[in-house]
């Protein structure tokens, strides 16, 4: 009941045109959630004797107002990837960049936990996705049609705007937060692009310089993280790398706690990198999905302890500060670990996308394969 992946997504796909309005945020077991189940039932019965298909829903313009949702609802990093990977089954070329030119324009205007502190329960007393949409409708292309068949100008028609009375949905002129919810960084650290959930960081920290620390994976992180040994201090960047796609299947462990001695003195965020994901209910500075990843030789693979990392929210830069001739010189040393030998895993590493382009196989997009 928090927008988390699934609350996003939910929210993401009546966005998109996929659901029939009201479907994302009705409480399970309620009577809103049987009507829609129902009535979607029956229209996806009519949708199969018309000639409307996914792909004629899904065009670019329904995606650029996924996305403007995706910042209103400062909802989970891990929607980029999937909106990525759903674009190029699509043949949509939609890139990073439509998410950083798309959140300098949108601001923060729904109060839902993790970045605000309402449950998906109140949205939805709220008026939903519908309301949402109708608050932000001058951001949105209203051409689009969804599995109504109707434009979304023509639902809009129908829908009244947010009520004074909740505290959940706010107008444009009057926001939750300010643009920008959802960041994309690049830089010497990620050449191709990482991530921030800028909403639910420590504002002080989205501008920080400190020396790294490196865990080689999220078992390293669990082994060593409280470790006094290592002399952690709330200044240092912790880094965890060789958990991407290729790397470990890229798993939600990009959120890892930070030690437990600074902890128990009160420190309760820190810079954290890596190429990993994190579950749409965390929260804390952290940047994510770092591209290329560290299995493939991106240069989270040439972080050592120590280095100096700099974070630029302002700037949108995430930067290792280690001078040219050095990092050729560790490049150099770089050796991939061994495809496996055989299957499924042999499969997947050779054919998965880098998180920029959505983590996909390659051969399910409608590119093909690309070697």
């Amino acid at each position: 009941m928090v927008m988390g992946t699934a609350s996003t997504m939910a929210c993401l796909t009546e966005a998109l045109g996929l659901m029939l309005p009201g479907g994302a945020t009705a409480p399970s077991g309620s009577g809103d959630r049987l009507r829609n189940a129902v009535a979607s039932g029956r229209r996806a019965v009519e949708l199969a004797q018309e000639p409307i298909r996914p792909r004629d829903i899904l065009t670019r313009s329904a995606f650029e107002n996924a996305i403007a949702v995706l910042i209103s609802l400062g909802g989970s990093t891990n929607a980029i990837i999937h909106l990525l990977a759903l674009a190029r089954r699509v043949a949509v070329d939609l890139t990073l960049e439509d998410f950083n030119r798309i959140s300098e324009q949108v601001p923060l205007l729904v109060n839902c936990k993790p970045a605000g502190s309402n449950w998906l329960e109140d949205m939805h007393r709220a008026g939903g996705v519908a309301v949402l949409l109708k608050a932000m409708r001058d951001l949105l292309d209203l051409a689009t049609r969804g599995v109504t068949g109707k434009t979304l100008g023509a639902l809009l028609e129908q829908v009244e705007s947010p009520a004074e009375w909740q505290d959940v949905i706010q107008p444009l002129d009057s926001p939750f937060g300010s643009t920008q919810s959802l960041l994309i960084v690049k830089g010497t650290l990620a050449p191709e692009g990482a991530v921030i959930k800028a909403a639910a960081a420590t504002e002080s920290l989205l501008n920080h310089r400190g020396p790294a620390v490196v865990f080689e994976s999220p078992e390293d992180v669990e082994r060593r993280i409280d470790d006094p040994s290592l002399e952690i201090t709330p200044n240092h960047v912790l880094v965890l790398r060789n958990a991407g796609p290729v790397g470990a299947g890229m798993p939600e462990a990009g959120a890892f706690p930070i030690p437990r001695y600074l902890a128990e003195a009160g420190i309760r965020d820190m810079v954290r990198v890596s190429d990993a994901r994190m579950s749409g209910t965390a929260f804390g500075t952290v940047v994510l999905h770092c591209s290329p990843e560290a299995a493939v030789g991106g240069p989270l693979a040439q972080v050592q302890d120590q280095d100096l990392i700099e974070l630029n929210g302002s700037e949108r830069r995430i930067d290792l500060l280690v001078e040219d001739a050095e990092m050729e010189r560790r490049r150099a040393t770089f050796a991939p670990r061994p495809l496996p030998a055989r299957g499924w895993a042999r499969l997947y590493t050779q054919h998965v996308l880098p998180a920029h382009l959505g983590a996909d196989l390659d051969f399910l997009t409608a590119a093909g394969p690309q070697e």
